[in-house]
């Protein structure tokens, strides 16, 4: 076998591994229950981080946060955890559990996949 091949073929293996061992840390981290904090929003108003501006643009949505998330659960929007301070969007699982607390600040306990959480709990955050 020349020197090159040899080259080849150890740096495909070694290739294997580090995407092998990269794909199981990824899977463990997966599977870790971790605590998300942040307002259960309907995932229209969590895209621009505020109720604001849909409550001033239709009356009809409410005057709180929590109105207005229900409206726009109506109109065929879900429920989604949104993390001010890191501007991020996790998709909730349990649809009948975040809307409990709609509008609210809470925390959430689960497992985060692809910015997707499979829900545990849901607790009010102290304000």
């Amino acid at each position: 076998m020349t020197a090159k091949r040899l080259f080849i073929r150890i740096s495909h293996l070694l290739s294997a591994v580090l995407v092998a061992g990269s794909l199981y840390a990824a899977q463990s981290e997966a599977n870790v229950a971790s605590t998300f904090t942040g307002e259960i929003m309907d995932s229209l108003c969590a895209k621009t981080g505020s109720h604001d501006q849909m409550m001033q643009d239709m009356k009809s949505m409410g005057r709180d946060k929590g109105s207005c998330s229900v409206q726009c659960i109506r109109l065929g929007a879900k429920y989604v955890l949104y993390d001010s301070a890191k501007r991020a969007i996790y998709q909730l699982d349990d649809q009948e559990k975040a809307a409990e607390f709609a509008g609210q600040k809470v925390h959430v306990s689960g497992t985060l996949q692809k910015m997707k959480i499979k829900v545990a709990e849901i607790e009010r955050a102290n304000p």
